[in-house]
């Protein structure tokens, strides 16, 4: 056996889900003797066998990823619940381990794998998406970089019809419920107090959101995840307003923009300029410009 086939081997082992009881499997994913595999690459000890010494490393891995992939998707396992999240986390990060260097990671094929694999969100499949869209926006804002602003007057230094480049940290999501409150409302609860009365007060709040959240009609919203100061904040904008920034972002220039937004728009040019003036005050008030150049 050469150096890539044990360390293939290895893997194999490790990354096995736990059984019910959280210790190794008797059979691999492939369906091979846990025993048979583990006993020919790793060797016991005087106190412990292959098969005990092998189970350490696995549950300390498999305990990690599920508690980091846990404190990142709060809002979806709100939504979905205790019990179906845990299945749900335990088979994406079967079928989609984490092959990056950082635990960041562990969500980035998320979205994906839950669309291919609805009955882990039924009966609420598009809520669960929209908040793990949120939720995995909120990663990238976060660790987005950051390039120089460009202000207000520099903006109105650009010529007529600028091209302007979005701060790489902004995240444009088109929602179909306002799952930006919620996830706001779901972290403010878990993070009150851990006493017994305070838990049963906030998961009592929390159901009662959830509950009024999955009986209502899909409510298109737009959010834009930005970043200040290393904290990432959700801001909701029209429709319009949405349009111009994901234009923007596109390449296009502000003359486009404004024409793919407002088109078409029972509303006179002096009330779009008046708008379109007071959104770029406030974008460039709040750094969502960058002053590097395309």
């Amino acid at each position: 056996m050469n150096l890539l086939e044990l360390q293939r081997k290895f893997n194999e082992a490790l990354t096995t889900p736990l059984s019910s009881a959280e210790g190794i499997r008797d059979r691999t994913v492939q369906g091979e003797s846990m025993q048979e595999l583990v006993e020919g690459i790793v060797k016991p000890n005087d106190r412990l066998s292959s098969v005990e010494r092998l189970e350490i490393y696995s549950r300390s891995y498999w305990f990690r990823i599920l508690s980091s992939l846990n404190e990142d998707f709060v809002g979806l396992r709100a939504v979905v619940g205790d019990r179906k999240f845990d299945a749900l986390a335990e088979a994406y990060l079967s079928e989609k381990p984490s092959r990056s260097f950082t635990l960041r990671n562990l969500g980035s094929r998320l979205e994906s794998w839950l669309r291919a694999h609805p009955q882990y969100t039924r009966p609420h499949e598009q809520l669960a998406l929209d908040m793990v869209r949120l939720e995995w926006a909120d990663i990238e804002c976060f660790d987005a970089p950051e390039e120089p602003t460009l202000k207000l007057t520099e903006i109105q230094g650009l010529g007529d019809d600028p091209a302007l480049r979005l701060q790489p940290h902004i995240q444009l999501l088109d929602l179909n419920f306002p799952v930006d409150n919620l996830l706001l409302h779901i972290r403010e609860d878990n993070d009150e107090e851990s006493d017994e009365a305070s838990n049963t007060f906030s998961e009592r709040r929390s159901r009662s959101r959830l509950k009024s959240v999955r009986k209502s009609k899909p409510r298109p919203t737009f959010v834009v995840a930005h970043r200040t100061d290393y904290l990432v904040y959700f801001k909701r904008v029209t429709p319009e307003a949405f349009r111009v920034l994901s234009t923007l972002r596109d390449g296009k220039t502000l003359s486009q923009a404004i024409d793919v937004a407002f088109h078409p728009s029972t509303l006179p040019d002096t009330k779009i300029t008046e708008l379109v003036q007071g959104w770029f005050a406030d974008w460039a008030e709040w750094g969502w410009f960058s002053g590097n150049r395309r």
